[in-house]
């Protein structure tokens, strides 16, 4: 999660005041008052933000639990919904004059600010302000295979207190780190807007044959010493249960590297594939019958 500085955000030294951070928090939210800036998205999401930050600045223990855990560990306790928890914004807006009777919960339990009559913005506009839930993150297993050919599971999270059971269909190329969305999923807003979002992320798990590095993987095939030598033809598993065919050339060193182009993990969003990777490793005998230790002798006076 990014560093969220709440003073920063309302300008603010670290030492400042309960009083200096409320005065700071009304110039801003003056400024930036959805009733002052008229559909201005951009100013309605720094309305958000310095309302959140003082929602924990104005607070002397979430203030308290932020100066000492930093962001980071700060929001690892609190969750949005904690941090405007008792954060009432009809007495603040009654105390900063915007009018206490423009304030009221409307359908679906949204948070109306308007300002009222007497004011200096004698506008009828109200703002519904919709603070989103806080999204959950689900990490899902999965094999490299159910990676390469898609799969279906079946999550069990907890969900509104309770815990929910969910059907997902999992499609080709969801390698570590990739998230599907689950639209409001997730946690309930604080003020009755809308719910977060669900993301499931996909954690690969280790797999006995193959290596993954992003969409490309390598597997490891053995072959004799004679083979490195002479040259060979191996088979190579795929992640989809085919078997190619692959020509090492005479001469193959210890842990060479070949490549099968497009024979990778599928892309989760267009048509591409990675590539697989072959490393030979040539097997080197750890003893030598009579007859293999005289033709060696043999391959030596060569000068082989």
């Amino acid at each position: 999660m990014a560093e969220t500085d709440y003073y920063k955000i309302l300008g603010v030294s670290k030492s400042a005041s309960d009083e200096e951070i409320k005065k700071a928090y009304r110039k801003l939210a003056m400024k930036y008052h959805p009733d002052h800036t008229k559909g201005d998205k951009g100013a309605e999401e720094k309305f958000k933000k310095i309302s959140e930050a003082y929602a924990v600045l104005s607070d002397k223990e979430k203030r308290k639990q932020y100066d000492e855990y930093g962001s980071a560990g700060f929001h690892q306790r609190f969750s949005q919904e904690d941090i405007f928890r008792g954060f009432d914004f009809a007495d603040i807006l009654r105390e900063f004059g915007f009018g206490g009777s423009g304030f009221s919960t409307g359908r679906k339990g949204r948070v109306r600010f308007s300002f009222g009559s007497g004011s200096p913005f004698e506008s009828e506009t109200r703002y519904q302000s919709q603070v989103k839930g806080s999204d959950l993150v689900y990490e899902l297993p999965l094999t490299l295979r159910e990676v390469a050919t898609g799969t279906t599971k079946v999550i069990n999270f907890q969900h509104k207190g309770h815990s929910e059971r969910l059907t997902v269909k999992i499609p080709k190329g969801m390698i570590t780190g990739k998230k599907l969305r689950i639209a409001g999923k997730g946690e309930p807003s604080p003020f009755g807007g809308p719910p977060g979002d669900l993301y499931i992320q996909s954690k690969v798990i280790d797999d006995p044959v193959y290596h993954a590095d992003g969409y490309d993987v390598t597997v490891t095939r053995e072959i004799k010493l004679s083979e490195a030598l002479l040259g060979t033809s191996i088979t190579v598993p795929t992640l989809e249960g085919k078997e190619l065919s692959l020509k090492i050339p005479p001469g193959t060193k210890h842990k060479t590297k070949m490549r099968l182009a497009g024979h990778g993990l599928p892309h989760m969003k267009d048509s591409g594939k990675g590539d697989l990777y072959i490393e030979i490793h040539v097997a080197m005998p750890r003893t030598l019958t009579a007859e293999q230790r005289e033709l060696v002798r043999r391959l030596a006076a060569t000068g082989l």
